[in-house]
């Protein structure tokens, strides 16, 4: 790289998602006098993984999924990390109300709304491993409000459409969660950013693609930025960089050449939501139903069945 730097922020923020947005703001929070520049390379906020039709707006509380809490070989099933994704989720949403507080967001209904979050499952093996689960969660405080049913009018009660002409000989059970939420990232990065992006030192640069990044002896970033709307190059220099570009982040680390990089590696999965714009099955249901994934099988083959609040509107997914 050469020497020319256009500038010369404390940080570098790569990727304009909840994860840069919730940094961005921590920092300028602990210290407002941080110079903090965001690079972008599509032309919108949150247009990935944030995006709200992207993702499951759990908020990850660990309330519906079942990948937490995996079953060993022995029958036992392990719930400590349920607990501590829970309480992450508590700390997560106690900063959201701290923004609430301090004006920053007008209204939080924009982005997280509640929504009962549920667990079902079908036959012996799988009824008798949620009941395991819920015996052992419902000892923590975080869990205290969890319900089990195998009861089926109660489960058609909970969720109409997944009961639905199921047959009535299969042994089926289903744990409720009212306290759950649905989760909007796409609206909360955009919001948090419009906060950032209002506050001196901070710019926002979208359409804007890292190319490259090195450390120098310094102990400082040089960073490679093409401005895909110019078609122009430019470099910075920053005393920090993080990487919150989604899918590209992996590229990013190993162009990095930090050692924390070596040993990864990754492929690309596809997915897309189904979903329902029949407005009349979209009022049926009112919860985000999670089921149970086969053994072996990745946390995103996960069956859903997703009530989602979107730009304000219910939705199903």
């Amino acid at each position: 790289m050469k020497n020319t730097i256009s500038s010369s922020p404390d940080i570098v923020l790569i990727g304009a998602g909840i994860m840069s947005a919730t940094l961005g703001m921590l920092l300028k929070e602990l210290d407002p006098n941080l110079k903090i520049e965001i690079f972008e390379q599509l032309d919108a906020i949150a247009g990935e993984s944030s995006d709200a039709w992207n993702n499951a707006g759990t908020g990850h509380s660990a309330f519906c999924e079942l990948n937490y809490t995996p079953q060993k070989t022995d029958g036992t099933v392990e719930v400590s990390k349920a607990f501590k994704i829970a309480e992450q989720f508590e700390v997560t949403k106690q900063f959201w109300s701290y923004l609430v507080e301090q004006k920053y967001i007008q209204d939080s209904s924009t982005f997280i709304n509640p929504v009962p979050h549920i667990s079902f499952v079908w036959d012996d093996e799988n009824v008798t491993y949620l009941k395991k689960r819920f015996d052992l969660l419902n000892t923590h405080p975080l869990f205290k409000g969890m319900v089990y049913s195998e009861d089926k009018e109660q489960l058609k009660s909970w969720m109409p459409l997944v009961m639905e002409e199921r047959e009535i000989s299969q042994k089926v059970a289903a744990t409720r969660m009212d306290l759950g939420t649905d989760v909007d990232f796409g609206d909360l990065s955009r919001l948090l950013f419009k906060q950032l992006a209002s506050q001196e030192g901070v710019i926002l640069n979208l359409n804007h693609e890292v190319l490259d990044l090195e450390k120098t002896k310094e102990g400082r970033w040089l960073i490679k930025v093409e401005d895909k709307v110019k078609d122009e190059k430019r470099k910075v220099d920053a005393k920090f960089v993080f990487i919150g570009a989604g899918g590209g982040a992996l590229l990013m680390l190993e162009k990095s050449d930090i050692p924390e990089a070596d040993g990864y590696g990754g492929f690309p999965v596809g997915g897309k939501w189904l979903v329902c714009y029949n407005e009349e099955l979209i009022q049926k249901h009112g919860a985000k139903v999670y089921g149970k994934a086969e053994v072996g099988a990745p946390p995103m083959s996960v069956p859903h069945l997703d009530t989602r609040i979107i730009d304000g509107k219910k939705a199903l997914l």
